[in-house]
């Protein structure tokens, strides 16, 4: 049985059903494992970018709704009685996620198949590709 999860959410379908799997797993372990949930506002080619008040806002919006979108998986985990940590991170999705997962010394890494665009929904989402390929932690690929 796995004692320390780590599921990332992105605010789409599969990563909702990828919580709803991981916290499955969670509440199956004798004793109930820890769920860690990682949300990553995403940088990509952002950083490059001259500072100014329009990009500032912009990662400030996508944390408000990793915030959010975390509040509401906090809330159904403590309904189950399952410890929860969330952890907002910035950067390459898939690297922060690997890096968190070693932070914590997870057992298995929860993720949807597909993120939120509509190209990464025609193949394995490449966050997830990425994870498989760079984490020697166990994942599990929840499918739509």
């Amino acid at each position: 049985m796995f004692k320390n999860i780590l599921v990332a959410i992105d605010g789409s379908e599969s990563g909702r059903r990828a919580f709803e799997t991981a916290l499955d797993e969670a509440k199956a372990a004798e004793p109930k494992a820890a769920l860690n949930a990682i949300y990553v506002v995403e940088n990509g080619g952002l950083d490059d970018l001259p500072p100014d008040n329009d990009k500032e806002t912009l990662y400030s919006k996508f944390e408000s709704m990793g915030k959010e979108i975390l509040s509401g998986y906090e809330t159904a985990a403590e309904s189950q009685n399952v410890k929860f940590t969330a952890v907002i991170r910035h950067g390459h999705a898939g690297k922060e996620i690997t890096k968190y997962a070693g932070e914590i010394n997870a057992d298995l890494i929860v993720m949807g198949s597909t993120g939120k665009s509509n190209i990464e929904k025609l193949l394995l989402g490449s966050v997830t590709d990425f994870v498989i390929r760079h984490s020697n932690i166990s994942t599990l690929v929840v499918r739509l």
